[in-house]
């Protein structure tokens, strides 16, 4: 079914381009009104997908942070043990010697501006200079990069897990009556496990501050989200306006005033609707 104006509108309309062009005004800027309403809604369907996102981001970065605190704290009590080893006993700080190293996680291959944002994360710019940063970052490349931390962190769990079964080894091997060669292992091996609890922190460090990353482009994006929602509720409040007053452009004497005035607003709302969707 066609949609039509009422008869009683439309019966002393002069059948002319003028005529026409007015009698067809309040559908198109039905339309318009129309499409910006489902714009409006897209937007803010958008910006809540967004925000449930952060919401998501943000605890995975808050399971990395809990380890990252974890492991600070076992590091700590390492250090803390070795020192009351070496406080009770004539344990030799230096230890055995042939103790394996303590691997170094693999450095991140970062972007410049992914650097740079993680450096305005660490030192807690304000959230307005820390938006500036992150309009440069890319959502795929800072994807890449947590994939290559996570990918670092199995990797060094791997080199970690086997030195550890070969200090297993070397530990069973010391005879039990030796107490002087026990305590120096001991410590020697305390020693390795700070530092790699040290390291371990560090590779759960980069993963959560990589993370916060992506909670903060989600919230920014949200906001964006919501605020094109917004304006482009009042685009839609425009063109209805303008579906009102060129309705009414039909029915009044004054119809070239009336229709000017709505073509305006319907205009407007064009122009801005255009505007939004492009700039904002």
């Amino acid at each position: 079914m066609k949609n039509k104006l009422p008869e009683a509108l439309t019966a002393d309309i002069p059948q002319t381009k003028w005529g026409k062009i007015l009698s067809v005004t309040p559908i198109v800027m039905t339309v318009v009104a129309t499409l910006l309403a489902g714009l409006a809604s897209s937007e803010m369907t958008r910006a809540q997908y967004d925000r449930a996102f952060g919401a998501q981001l943000q605890s995975k970065a808050g399971d990395q942070w809990s380890y990252f605190q974890a492991k600070k704290m076992r590091g700590a009590m390492q250090r803390t043990s070795l020192e009351l080893l070496q406080a009770i006993t004539d344990t030799r700080p230096a230890g055995q010697p042939n103790l394996p190293q303590v691997p170094a996680p693999a450095p991140l291959d970062l972007e410049a501006n992914i650097d740079t944002a993680l450096h305005a994360l660490e030192k807690q710019v304000p959230e307005s200079e820390m938006a500036e940063h992150l309009k440069s970052v890319d959502d795929q490349a800072l994807a890449a990069a947590l994939q290559s931390a996570k990918a670092n962190a199995i990797a060094f769990d791997a080199v970690t897990t086997a030195a550890g079964q070969k200090l297993d080894a070397a530990e069973k091997g010391i005879p039990a009556g030796d107490k002087t060669a026990i305590h120096e292992f001991s410590a020697a091996k305390m020693r390795y496990n700070a530092a790699r609890y040290e390291n371990e922190a560090r590779v759960n460090q980069a993963i959560a501050s990589l993370l916060e990353l992506q909670v903060r482009k989600a919230n920014l994006s949200a906001e964006r989200h919501h605020k094109r929602s917004g304006k482009f509720f009042f685009g839609m409040l425009a063109a209805q306006a303008a579906v009102i007053v060129s309705t009414f452009a039909i029915a009044a004497r004054q119809r070239s005033f009336l229709w000017s005035v709505a073509a305006i607003a319907g205009l407007a709302a064009v122009i801005f609707a255009i505007y939004v969707y492009l700039r904002v």
